[in-house]
């Protein structure tokens, strides 16, 4: 009896009711609520689409292997390669401070507010401030670092101040992101964890944790790639050098910062620099987030 289709076990006449299209009115609506959808989707996407196609055919001009090898050129001369390595390598270090920083911050904070401080003063009071400071606009970041490193002489311009403020700014992003991942999870996941005997700390990260790995990810992929896209904070904290970068404690050049002083440059060479610049920056956010979802994909 189990194994008899649905339609079947149903009054004959309500499987004849399941089986009758949809009235002419309702079929129109349908198929005209879906053009709107699909519509407004392109409306939203066309923006987007727009900015890479001009970023990949301006940007593409100047591309190639010497952009990846090669300081910037001085301002006229052409006889010698034109780059911004040491602009990539600088973004690289200053990221990666800033996600050693952030990234276990954030998600242990989230992990608190979901799990362990839903619903009290402290829990609520960590929310709202987490809240506000992802309203905060960059610059102020910027300014707070330079505050606290440099001016109190903790440490110089420096991919160490650099990072520092680009982990302020990502804190947040890991934090709502995580906590909203791990609210996602059932509520049956944790109680039969619990029910095989383990405790709260073992339900957490073996069990919601383990679950919410993806989406935790997103958020961090969100962090960095606009941690990486950040030219304020770096102003007050790494400010930039036309050399490779000299260790973790002296100015450091970053790709925002290059775009910037190249996109005001008067020199059309450095403008079209810039493009390329931009170009290389976007692939490198494309490729962190490939990679990361390779990985997340091999472990689930």
């Amino acid at each position: 009896m189990h194994d008899r289709p649905i339609a079947e076990k149903i009054d004959p006449s309500l499987a004849a009711e399941l089986r009758r299209p949809l009235p002419t009115y309702r079929a129109v609506f349908n198929s005209g609520m879906t053009a709107i959808a699909l519509l407004l989707t392109a409306l939203a996407i066309l923006p987007l689409g727009s900015i890479l196609l001009e970023i990949l055919i301006r940007g593409g001009q100047n591309f190639s292997w010497a952009v990846f090898t090669n300081i910037p050129a001085p301002v006229g001369v052409t006889d010698v390669p034109n780059g911004f390595g040491n602009a990539i390598l600088g973004t690289l270090m200053m990221v990666g401070i800033a996600s050693a920083i952030a990234i276990p911050v954030g998600v242990l904070t989230g992990i608190f507010l979901s799990e362990f401080g839903r619903g009290t003063k402290i829990g609520n009071s960590i929310r709202f401030i987490i809240t506000i400071l992802t309203g905060i606009p960059s610059i102020i970041a910027g300014v707070f670092a330079y505050g606290v490193l440099i001016l109190n002489k903790v440490t110089q311009f420096s991919a160490v101040a650099g990072g520092f403020a680009l982990a302020v700014i990502m804190l947040p992003i890991v934090a709502l992101t995580t906590e909203e991942a791990l609210k996602l999870i059932p509520n049956h996941q944790r109680l039969g964890s619990a029910a095989l005997g383990a405790n709260r700390l073992q339900t957490t990260f073996r069990v919601v944790v383990a679950a919410a790995i993806p989406a935790i990810t997103t958020g961090v992929l969100l962090a960095v790639a606009r941690a990486a896209g950040e030219t304020a904070p770096l102003l007050f904290t790494a400010l930039f050098s036309i050399s490779w970068p000299d260790g973790l404690f002296n100015p450091t050049p970053a790709l925002s910062v290059l775009i910037y002083n190249y996109a005001n440059s008067p020199d059309i060479g450095q403008n079209q620099m810039a493009w390329t610049a931009a170009l290389v920056l976007v692939g490198l956010v494309l490729c962190i987030s490939i990679i990361s979802r390779i990985v997340t994909r091999r472990k689930q």
